[in-house]
């Protein structure tokens, strides 16, 4: 007997009602994996319930945040104490030192900070701080990540290796996109045509080091070291999108993990243990030309909101202390392992790093989004519904990465692999 769906069906029918496409963000309405989306009531550690009283073991994590799970009770804490002084309060509070001070910490790189309130701001800005420090226009991105939806870097690949962006929205028009280079990852000789081509108008390359929006498509770290070096050779800059990896792989993300030094990195998720945040940050002689400092213009009303601020360090805290880092990347290695030997035998191959996984329902390893196979999306809409009916959570998307959480126990994991196999075999 399958699950029960009701309620939520139902409020999806009232929220088309209001909401555009009845969503805030469009891989919830579940397009890509069939039926209408779930409403969760609530989230306790590892498991989400829905309207209808189902639960299920999560592996989306809100999208990578809550490394710690759902409501811990150490976030919870920072939370209520944080609320009781003011939920914003528009000027510099305490909040936003102390926890620019435990980033900079772990991720020795980051000479100076600035908080933001997403992911998308922190790399908006980021590269309108390349451009002003280079006095450059064009920047250098890769097909597969995802950098966030502001308009220029809302690029995709053409035809060519060496191509120019094209919009992949509408209502992004050619000329903002006309100064964004898009390379294949893994491809060298692509980054040295645009160099040829442009040799004095780059200001900026930015990568995911550990690209996990198509996918997880783990890098060579020759290639990372490659653009780290071909930027300095040229005068230009080096950008890491951490916003997914960042204390992810490692309390210094994907930079302590391959041991490369970007000039600007860009966070969320994590930073803000569950709440709203971004930040982005690098050398003092770059993010000094910020306002008010230099003549780059950057602001937010709620930049450095001290509830996202004090659950942000929570977590940081939470996890330095309990050897947190080292704890998941060996529950989320054992889980992999499990899930690897009870699909043997299948089309399927599951890399991951850190915490971060990936189900790609093709026998070859990939690096590159052009190397995905066409047919993973479609077998993947069996393997999201019937782990739904199993109580598991995974990502409304084939490309989508999973997470995992101090939350979920080695028993969990053990069940939740023996499931996933079994429906990965039956496909």
């Amino acid at each position: 007997m399958g699950r029960n769906f009701s309620k939520s069906r139902a409020l999806f029918q009232r929220a088309i009602k209001s909401l555009s496409g009845g969503v805030n963000s469009p891989v919830r309405a579940f397009k890509a994996v069939g039926g209408s989306p779930l409403y969760i009531e609530r989230g306790e550690g590892a498991y989400l319930f829905d309207v209808d009283g189902n639960r299920y073991l999560d592996f989306c994590g809100s999208w990578g945040p809550l490394i710690l799970g759902h409501a811990h009770p150490v976030v919870l804490e920072a939370i209520q104490k944080a609320s009781e002084r003011g939920a914003s309060f528009g000027a510099v509070h305490e909040g936003e030192i102390l926890l620019a001070e435990k980033v900079k910490k772990l991720c020795p790189h980051l000479e100076l900070l600035r908080f933001v309130s997403s992911g998308t701001e922190a790399v908006m800005s980021a590269i309108r701080l390349a451009r002003a420090f280079t006095k450059r226009n064009k920047i250098v991105k890769f097909s597969g990540c995802y950098h966030g939806h502001s308009d220029y870097l809302l690029a995709s690949a053409g035809s060519g290796l060496v191509t120019f962006g094209i919009p992949a929205s509408a209502g992004v028009p050619e000329d903002f996109t006309r100064h964004t280079l898009v390379a294949p990852l893994d491809d060298e000789q692509a980054v040295r045509d645009f160099f040829r081509k442009f040799p004095d108008d780059i200001a900026a390359i930015i990568i995911e080091p550990v690209p996990a929006n198509d996918g997880l498509l783990l890098q060579r770290r020759g290639f990372l070291q490659f653009l780290r070096e071909i930027t300095a050779v040229n005068g230009s800059l080096l950008v890491f999108d951490e916003v997914i990896s960042g204390f992810r792989v490692r309390p210094g993300g994907a930079a302590e993990y391959y041991d490369i030094k970007p000039d600007l990195a860009t966070y969320g998720k994590i930073i803000g243990g569950g709440l709203p945040v971004g930040a982005f940050g690098g050398r003092a002689d770059i993010m000094q030309l910020l306002a008010p400092l230099g003549p780059v213009y950057q602001a937010g009303t709620l930049s450095g909101n001290p509830l996202a601020m004090a659950t942000g360090l929570a977590t940081l805290e939470y996890l330095e202390r309990t050897d947190g880092w080292s704890n998941l990347e060996s529950t989320t290695g054992a889980f992999v392992k499990l899930l690897n030997d009870e699909t043997s035998d299948c089309a399927v191959n599951i890399p991951s790093l850190g915490s971060l996984f990936w189900i790609n329902l093709q026998k070859e390893p990939v690096r590159r989004a052009e190397d995905i196979s066409k047919d993973n999306a479609e077998r993947y809409k069996g393997l999201f519904s019937r782990a739904l009916e199993a109580g598991i959570y995974l990502a409304p998307s084939a490309y989508e990465v999973g997470f995992i959480s101090t939350a979920h126990s080695r028993e969990d994991l053990k069940s939740a692999a023996r499931s996933l196999g079994e429906i990965i075999r039956s496909l």
